[in-house]
């Protein structure tokens, strides 16, 4: 439904005319995020500060306007697409750095600050903040913490519920709200700090965030393992978690991503290579000598087909380089392509590497397999033509066997690209239908008009 000309006055009123978009040319380009999925908003606005955002609420309650908000667009799972059209509310230029507290350990920033130009700002201090999405040059911070995103560093440091001391938000009715605090530890009241985070703006629009900080590490030493089956590096991934000292990286990569890098990149592999881990640990000199050794130990015990140890960044950016191109041969190899993100408890890695196996086989589609093996975060991506019926019928059907399996491993369906839309109706297969209806009373206490970001998240009450 077109913005009516009384509410379009107002938007222009809270944000001024350089910062309202109503033609639908441009505001086309806000009808979509990294899902590939698409639907165009009525109208855009560009927030600059939290009492914009307060305003545009009650706007949008006082007239029963749909509002999504968005953070810079990387998200997978159509998590900031106006399926109802309305108003998306974009915090791009909410990007400052506000507070600096380095004795407290602790940054405040606007939602809309990058996470890489956050981490470039922190590094000029010896600080970072330990989620490290592969988006980080274009993520937002705000994006991070609505679908509780994580990165390789999060089999060490945590993702965002971990990594967050306080939040300033607004609900959906029009209510500002600080949860948490500014200290590391208190139990005052409930943790909403960590309910807002991963919500994806279903229950509030979170503004500004106080975050953790940890000390750069001044070092790190970086492995490359090869194995000649999956089920020797889900052994090794195993021992490596149970050893004292945890890596600050634990990738992996199937058979399948090996063949495509041998068949699509100049990297040199071993024929006999059917896994890879990649294995990092940071600190100061003194003790990555004792961790390299124990985790080199550790490995060696396995009788891997390879260890390769960087002695340079330059080596270790080599070692790197084949986790580096899978994304990209993937994309343009299978631009359709189904990529979830699941996770199981670590122990059943094995047993879900050899299920996506059998899937592969039984439907007769590439089921390409990589990702955080130290928190048992696989990227599933299935590999279909979507102009082929039969490819297309076998690739939605081999995705609910996915979900079924990593169901019976103990698992859960998504580790840190959110649900959004993609799998907003798979919630259920995991979820009872008591939690279901817990989460829909909560989201009506922060939300009762249910305005922000509708019919995300979680089936609809039938």
């Amino acid at each position: 439904m077109p913005i009516q000309p009384a509410v379009a006055q107002a938007l222009l009123n809270i944000f001024g005319e350089d910062s309202v978009y109503l033609d639908a040319a441009d505001c086309w380009t806000y009808g979509y995020d990294n899902s590939k999925l698409h639907h165009p908003p009525d109208a855009v606005v560009m927030a600059a500060s939290h009492e914009q955002v307060l305003d545009c609420i009650a706007l949008c309650k006082e007239h029963r306007i749909p509002l999504t908000t968005r953070g810079r667009g990387t998200g997978t799972t159509g998590a900031a697409v106006p399926i109802h059209g309305g108003v998306v509310l974009s915090l791009e230029r909410m990007n400052q750095v506000l507070e600096f507290d380095p004795g407290n350990r602790s940054v405040r920033v606007q939602a809309g600050i990058t996470n890489l130009a956050l981490q470039n700002f922190l590094k000029l201090h010896n600080f970072f903040w330990a989620p490290d999405p592969s988006s980080a040059e274009y993520c937002s911070v705000g994006g991070n913490l609505a679908c509780n995103a994580a990165g390789p560093g999060a089999v060490k440091y945590g993702s965002c519920r971990d990594n967050t001391l306080r939040l300033k938000a607004v609900t959906g009715n029009a209510e500002t709200i600080i949860t948490g605090s500014k200290t590391s530890k208190g139990v005052v009241g409930l943790d909403l700090t960590r309910l807002l985070i991963g919500s994806e703006g279903c229950l509030a629009i979170i503004t500004e965030a106080d975050l953790k900080l940890l000390p750069l590490p001044s070092d790190k030493n970086t492995f490359r393992v090869l194995f000649t089956s999956h089920a020797e590096a889900s052994a090794a991934i195993q021992a490596l978690m149970a050893q004292p000292h945890t890596p600050c990286a634990l990738e992996f990569m199937d058979h399948h991503a090996l063949d495509l890098l041998r068949q699509h990149s100049p990297l040199q592999l071993p024929v006999a290579a059917a896994a890879m881990l990649m294995v990092e640990i940071d600190g100061d000199p003194d003790s990555l000598v004792v961790s390299s050794r124990l985790i080199e130990s550790t490995l060696t015990a396995l009788k891997p087909l390879q260890i390769n140890r960087a002695h340079s960044v330059g080596e270790a950016k080599e070692l790197w380089a084949a986790r580096k191109a899978l994304s990209p041969i993937l994309r343009n190899l299978a631009p359709n392509k189904i990529n979830e993100d699941v996770v199981v408890p670590i122990p059943q890695l094995s047993d879900l590497l050899a299920g996506l196996d059998k899937l592969s086989q039984r439907y007769e589609l590439p089921i390409v397999n990589f990702g955080h093996a130290g928190n048992g975060n696989l990227h599933v991506n299935i590999l279909y033509d979507a102009s082929d019926p039969k490819q297309n019928q076998n690739a939605q059907s081999s995705l609910l066997e996915v979900f079924d399996l990593v169901l019976s491993l103990d698992g859960t369906l998504s580790g840190e690209h959110g649900v959004g839309i993609a799998k907003r109706d798979y919630v259920d297969r995991e979820l009872g239908e008591a939690e279901l209806r817990l989460m829909r009373q909560i989201k009506q206490q922060f939300d009762p008009l249910l305005i922000l970001n509708p019919n995300k998240g979680w089936p609809t009450e039938v």
